[in-house]
């Protein structure tokens, strides 16, 4: 059985794209793989955060989990900051990192780009404790967006590090990304990934939306003047991110969903598109609403704290003394 690890920053509402390109794929690993999910909040605070508002995002974003069917019978769900060997390992792999391979990452340097010349040290160092994230558990898949391949490949460099230079304690992850739906794109400018930090709040459906807004966003989703319906990222991109949408819900083939709309318009295209995902935002926000000030979620997130830190002190244990940090052999 394949162990899986993956985590989301709770940091704003959750958008369609969240669902779609992660949090719906996580569900489908528990029944053949040990799962292990974390709400990774001290990657959040990479940049500002209000208090009050990141407790209330830690348990929304439980919440979601659960209301797309993460079960915690088969599944470990927790937060981050409460298995304290991710911090600490995170500090142990950034002393092995290289401030060139840290600078090199695309993410870096797009939002240090926004910092102007206060740029948090956390941006930089952000890498190395994902990968301490995914390492403590010894990960076989990390199912990742394209957009985060590039850090998967610098955890893959610092645990292969790790094992030359002191002992084959980490496992070698591997990346997996949906063939549709890796990554969906802003309804107003489809260049770019849909964003829950986006100022447009027409370009993002978040998944506390209403149905009215839901129906609003999707007709006002910007197309092109080609009416024809066929995916061609390239040359079309507003209608293949809504074709993608529609094929990550309904689980159709894009071909055949182009077929079911041959000679019609954009407007018949939209208006069952926001059908679709009315009713899968309603079935996901009635068990979002049952879960969210309930003792059950904070129990499920009680519990999986205790199981991953059985798990990551393990680990880390045995690196520590790998690398000569602990004065005692693990179990001894």
């Amino acid at each position: 059985m394949a162990i899986v690890f993956s985590g989301i920053q709770p940091s704003g509402m959750l958008t369609l794209g969240n669902y779609v390109g992660a949090i719906r794929r996580f569900v489908s690993y528990q029944e053949d793989h040990q799962c292990y999910f974390c709400i990774v909040n001290q990657h959040a605070i990479t940049v500002p955060q209000k208090s009050d508002e990141l407790r209330k995002n830690i348990r929304s974003l439980a919440a979601f989990y659960l209301a797309a069917g993460l079960r915690p019978e088969k599944a470990v769900l927790f937060v981050q900051s409460e298995v304290p060997a991710h911090a600490q390992l995170g500090w142990i792999l950034q002393s092995l990192s290289y401030v060139g391979e840290l600078e090199r990452m695309t993410q870096y340097k797009d939002k240090a780009r926004l910092q102007g010349n206060s740029i948090p040290t956390g941006l930089l160092t952000y890498p190395p404790l994902m990968a301490a994230d995914i390492l403590l558990y010894h990960t076989n898949i990390v199912p990742v967006g394209i957009d985060q391949k590039q850090h998967i490949e610098l955890t893959r460099d610092l645990a292969e590090r790790f094992n030359k230079r002191f002992e084959p304690i980490f496992t070698i992850p591997e990346i997996h990304t949906p063939k549709v739906g890796a990554k969906i794109l802003s309804l107003q400018d489809p260049t770019k990934k849909m964003s829950k930090s986006d100022p447009n709040k027409q370009a993002t459906i978040t998944l506390l939306d209403t149905p009215n807004e839901i129906e609003k966003k999707i007709k006002r989703a910007t197309t092109d003047s080609d009416t024809r319906i066929y995916y061609d990222p390239e040359n079309k991109p507003g209608i293949s991110n809504l074709l993608t949408i529609y094929s990550s819900l309904t689980n159709k083939p894009i071909r055949e969903i182009e077929k079911e709309y041959e000679g019609k318009g954009y407007g018949h295209l939209k208006v069952d598109l926001a059908d679709i995902v009315k009713e899968t935002l309603s079935n996901l926000q009635e068990k979002y609403y049952n879960l969210i000030e309930s003792s059950t979620l904070d129990d499920i997130l009680d519990q999986g704290a205790e199981k991953a830190n059985q798990v990551a002190n393990r680990t880390l244990a045995d690196v520590e003394y790998a690398m000569g940090l602990s004065r005692k052999k693990p179990n001894d």
